[in-house]
């Protein structure tokens, strides 16, 4: 979120539903059992009043395909509405997921994914039988000798098992499959605030923090109920850059970031670190500023600091894994280029960018320096448009060899994707892969009415949302949760602060 001036001078746990699936393969040995000529496994990742959504994983076990048709009926009228990795078709209870073009090659032991959103009302169960090209996948041919009936006492049937109780106070986070988990395996939503300020105060000579940040005031957030602060910060305050005063720069400054975070994870609140201005100059569509340094918010990371800065922030923060990684707060190389493909390359893979004049390091050099330092921190990576396009992200997402990376989204009432039908088609299929997290929430009305639909298709889904911020300003130069650091709403706050207080 760009900023007012400042003065003159400045899941719910995803349910999973498996069926696996086979028919008869011709020259299976006498005693053994026949080998899957095909599996499928059928999950339901995460379901809301009136719908849900759904995966299926096919894995081909018999001769190689080229072109494929999984069919199967649904059991209680459940109607899909959109899909992906398919061509999804239904006619009455039955539905037919036929493949793309670049993905109708299927080998012997290779597996694709396809993924919809459906409604239901009542129940939804999972569909009994699956066909692959026509083959039945449900019939179990079993050994080809009577299996031997067992002796002994017949077992007793166990109950299901109880979801995971949650770990009490601010977690040591992972990430298990679209969830992010505690160290119990209990689903953790990250609920709460932004907390502007160490962004853009060191630069401009006036502090770390716009406002209070001692106990009673981040006592004060905890007071919302919430569980979440995301910190924004200053790549050249924290490594210490002479265009930076001496008192608010280098060691200063990370001490005092290192307090706040001490103070959010005191309050059993998770603190978010997030790297939000940085080094590089740019002029093109849409810059921020001029100024080579990091006075405002910049197309992408530079590959000369940003690389040494999240090297410094991990090996500062890697022992405690309560605190989150946000690797940059809103990329825009699409603003300096003319094609998506140029634009998502470059948010990647970083190097010379079209439309950008400096080296830029790409979000995989950002997780490999956080990575080379042996942090297993959570990390979250946010999409182009200033965070608010994830469309390609799955496609371009950096590889993390701990697994431990989520998706950064931001969202506002004058954002492209606005609405809950560009949330359907662009976030639903992220956030069937990994945890999305909405780490800026907002709107320039002073009102609530367009956070509370963000809020409402989030929490049907179980998933993340920060407000920005918490901060005193002019809600309608800047959306602004409070009036003063006690904690006294805005308009605009009070619907983020009930929301939080009727969750936690």
């Amino acid at each position: 979120m760009r900023h007012p001036p400042r003065l003159p001078a400045l899941l719910t746990g995803a349910a999973l539903l498996t069926a696996s699936c086979a028919f008869a393969v011709v020259g299976t040995a006498t005693g053994a059992a026949a080998v899957p000529a095909c599996t499928v496994q059928y999950s339901v990742v995460g379901s809301w009043a009136g719908g849900f959504q759904g995966s299926v994983t096919v894995t081909n076990g018999a001769a190689a395909l080229n072109g494929w048709s999984l069919g199967f009926a649904f059991l209680d009228g459940q109607r899909i509405s959109q899909g992906w990795g398919a061509k999804w078709s239904q006619t009455d209870a039955g539905v037919t997921a036929a493949n793309e073009s670049w993905n109708a090659s299927l080998g012997t032991g290779a597996s694709v994914t396809a993924g919809f959103i459906a409604s239901w009302s009542g129940s939804h169960r999972a569909p009994a039988a699956f066909t692959l090209n026509g083959a039945v996948c449900n019939e179990d041919p079993g050994p080809t000798e009577p299996t031997p009936t067992p002796t002994g006492p017949t077992p007793t049937p166990t109950e299901p098992t109880d979801p995971p109780d949650p770990v009490t106070g601010a977690p040591e986070l992972g990430v298990t499959g679209n969830r992010l988990t505690d160290r119990n395996g209990a689903t953790r939503r990250l609920l709460g605030v932004n907390r502007s300020g160490g962004e853009f105060m060191c630069v401009q000579g006036h502090g770390f923090f716009d406002g209070p940040v001692d106990d009673a005031a981040v006592r004060a957030i905890a007071d919302w109920k919430a569980n979440t602060v995301r910190i924004p910060l200053n790549e050249e305050c924290w490594l210490g850059h002479d265009n930076v005063k001496p008192e608010y720069r280098g060691a200063a400054y990370v001490d005092a970031v290192k307090g706040l975070v001490d103070r959010v994870l005191a309050h059993g609140m998770t603190p978010v670190v997030e790297l939000h201005w940085t080094y590089g100059q740019y002029t093109g569509n849409s810059a921020g500023c001029s100024d080579v340094h990091a006075t405002c918010q910049k197309p992408m990371p530079n590959a000369r600091y940003t690389p040494a800065f999240w090297t410094s922030v991990a090996n500062t923060f890697k022992h405690d894994r309560r605190i989150v990684f946000d690797l940059f707060n809103e990329p825009y190389p699409d603003r300096a280029t003319t094609t998506a493909a140029q634009a998502w390359t470059c948010w990647r893979d970083g190097g010379t960018c079209p439309g950008i004049g400096y080296e830029v390091a790409g979000m995989q050099d950002l997780v490999d320096a956080v990575r080379a330092t042996g942090s297993r921190n959570v990390v979250l990576v946010p999409g182009i448009a200033y965070s608010n396009d994830l469309s390609q992200w799955l496609a371009h997402a950096p590889t993390d060899p701990a697994g431990l990376l989520a998706a950064a989204w931001h969202v506002y009432n004058f954002n492209t994707c606005a609405n809950e039908a560009c949330w359907d088609s662009t976030l639903a299929p992220v956030s069937a892969r990994v945890p999305l997290v909405a780490g800026e929430i907002g709107e320039n009305t002073c009102g609530h009415g367009f956070i509370d639909r963000v809020m409402t298709w989030f929490d049907d889904r179980g998933l993340s949302y920060l407000g920005w911020t918490w901060n005193t300003w002019n809600c309608s130069s800047g959306p602004a949760l409070i009036t003063s650091y006690d904690g006294t709403p805005t308009s605009f706050g009070i619907g983020l602060r009930d929301r939080l207080r009727a969750l936690n």
